[in-house]
């Protein structure tokens, strides 16, 4: 069975090499280190299988990244939220532009794990 795709997007490298450390045995793994460049990703031929999207950026922040890509994605590639901004408002603004889940940093390895797993399962059998 080939590997599902993930996107991480994400200015900071720190967050990245964690997030790469801990889902690369299991993914095939893109990066993004800007709102541009993961949208040129999930609209290339090859999309990601799912996002996993910081929401403080320079540029294009994720609430408004996510709203592209669940608004222009042929397939409906889902979006996981990872953030420090933990407000109820924060985890609301993000599901409203399109969000799957909200994950509050520092997260745990293993629910953040079980959360990819469970949303990329969920997409293929809606699809």
């Amino acid at each position: 069975m080939t590997k599902q795709t993930l996107l991480i997007v994400d200015d900071e490298p720190g967050n990245i090499k964690i997030l790469v450390e801990l889902l690369r045995a299991e993914y095939n793994i893109r990066i993004a280190n800007h709102g541009e460049k993961a949208l040129k990703i999930v609209l290339a031929e090859e999309a990601p299988d799912l996002v996993l999207l910081d929401i403080t950026m320079p540029g294009l922040d994720g609430y408004e990244v996510c709203r592209r890509i669940s608004g222009n994605s042929r397939d409906k590639i889902p979006v996981i939220l990872i953030s420090g901004k933990n407000s109820e408002a924060d985890k609301e603004k993000g599901f409203e532009a399109g969000a799957v889940d909200y994950v509050i940093k520092p997260f745990c390895a293993e629910d953040l794990k079980i959360c990819v797993q469970t949303h990329i399962k969920a997409a293929h059998i809606d699809s």
